[in-house]
C-alpha cells in the first residue's frame, strides 16, 4: 500500500456502507433542483417554476442522491415527500443559496460601471397604480439602477421570495399565511374596500334596494362577480356577499379584478373589490359607481429579507412607495348607503 493512502474494506464486508460525497460531486443546479422539488407539491410544478423540463428535473435529481449516497424524497406517484436526509439537508440548502444570493448582490453594488438590477414581484393593482411613479423617482436618485418588475400572485411571491429570485414582494398580507412569511413585513397601505356598480344601478339613499330599486337595477345587484384567489379571503368575500346580499347568485369568478370591473361595467352585475383595483380603470371610470364599503381595508405591504431592509435603493423605494400609497385617493368614491352601513364586514 501506497504511504499516505487508506484501505478499503472488500465490497462484501462494505454491503449498506455510505460513501461521503466529495464536494465537486455536488452542483449549484443540482442544489436548486432539490430546493425547487422540496418546496413544490408536485415535480410538474418545480419543473415549471424553474424552466426545465421534468425529465431533466428528475435526471439531475437522481444524479444528487447518487451522489450523497442517500434517497432525499419518497416518491408516491408526481408527489415528493422529504426522507430523514432531505429534511436535514433542506435548511443547509437554503442558508447556501441565501449566503449566495447576498453576496451575487453585495459585489453589484460595488461593481464598478455595472448596473444595479432591483427584482421585484407585485400583485397587479400595486404595480400598475404604484409602481410606474416610484421607478421614474428612483431613476433621479439612482441613474445606475434598472428594474426587474414581475406581476404574480401573492404565493408566488412568497415562493419568489424564499428561493431569491426577487428582492422585493409586494402584496396584499390577507392573502397569504402569517405562519409562511419569514421576511420582514413594511406596511405601505390600508386599502379600502369599495362595491362596484353600473353606472345604470343607483344607491345612494337607498335603506331597502329591494323596495325601492326598479327591477332591473334590483336584479343585477343581486348578481355578483367574484374574484376567486383560493384562499381564505376568498372565504370571506363570499361569506360578505351571503350576509349583505343574501339573494344573489355568482354570475361569473375571475382571476383578475381588471376583468371582474370589466363585467360590472357591461352591466352584467356588481362586485366587492379593493380601491386600488379601481385606479388602473380610471380611463373608463364613467361607466361605474363605486360605494364606499364598511370593512376592513385590505393590508397592502411589502415583504423583504432583513438583509435588503437599510440598503440603499430598497431602503429608498419602500419609502417612496409609502409616501405614493399615502397620497393614492379614489376619485369619485361615494359613500356608504344606509343598507350597506347597516350589514356587516367582510
Amino acid at each position: 500500500m501506497t504511504p499516505g493512502t487508506r484501505q478499503f474494506p472488500n465490497a462484501a464486508a462494505s454491503a449498506g456502507a455510505r460513501i461521503a460525497p466529495k464536494a465537486s460531486d455536488l452542483t449549484l443546479h443540482q442544489l436548486r433542483i432539490f430546493w425547487a422539488v422540496a418546496h413544490s407539491e408536485t415535480l410538474t410544478k418545480a419543473a415549471k417554476q424553474l424552466g426545465l423540463a421534468q425529465a431533466s428535473l428528475s435526471q439531475q435529481l437522481g444524479k444528487l442522491e447518487t451522489n450523497v449516497g442517500t434517497l432525499l424524497f419518497h416518491r408516491r406517484s408526481n408527489e415528493m415527500e422529504l426522507t430523514e436526509a432531505g429534511q436535514f439537508l433542506l435548511p443547509k440548502v437554503e442558508q447556501l443559496l441565501r449566503n449566495l444570493a447576498d453576496v451575487e448582490d453585495g459585489l453589484a453594488q460595488f461593481s464598478q460601471g455595472a448596473r444595479l438590477t432591483l427584482r421585484i414581484a407585485g400583485i397587479n393593482s400595486v404595480l400598475r397604480v404604484l409602481m410606474p411613479e416610484a421607478v421614474r423617482l428612483m431613476l433621479e436618485r439612482y441613474p445606475g439602477v434598472d428594474f426587474d418588475l414581475q406581476e404574480s400572485a401573492p404565493a408566488e411571491i412568497v415562493d419568489m421570495l424564499y428561493s431569491r429570485r426577487i428582492n422585493l414582494g409586494l402584496l396584499a398580507t390577507t392573502s397569504v399565511a402569517e405562519a409562511s412569511v419569514d421576511f420582514i413585513q413594511i406596511s405601505l397601505a390600508d386599502d379600502p374596500y369599495v362595491l362596484a356598480v353600473p353606472d345604470t344601478v343607483r344607491l345612494d339613499g337607498v335603506v331597502d334596494p329591494e323596495r325601492e330599486l326598479p327591477p332591473e337595477q334590483f336584479d343585477i345587484l343581486n348578481r355578483s362577480v367574484q374574484f376567486v384567489f383560493g384562499t381564505q379571503h376568498e372565504q370571506r368575500v363570499a361569506e360578505w356577499y351571503n350576509a349583505i346580499l343574501p339573494q344573489h347568485r355568482v354570475v361569473a369568478k375571475c382571476r383578475s379584478y381588471e376583468t371582474a370591473l370589466n363585467l360590472v361595467r357591461s352591466g352584467a352585475g356588481v362586485c366587492l373589490a379593493p380601491g386600488l383595483t379601481t385606479l388602473q380603470q380610471s380611463a373608463k371610470a364613467g361607466n361605474l359607481r363605486l360605494y364606499h364599503v364598511d370593512a376592513p381595508p385590505r393590508k397592502i405591504a411589502a415583504l423583504i429579507p432583513s438583509q435588503y431592509r437599510h440598503a440603499g435603493p430598497y431602503r429608498e423605494l419602500l419609502e417612496i412607495l409609502q409616501d405614493l400609497a399615502s397620497k393614492h385617493q379614489i376619485p369619485h368614491l361615494l359613500p356608504t348607503p344606509p343598507w350597506l352601513a347597516q350589514k356587516g364586514a367582510v
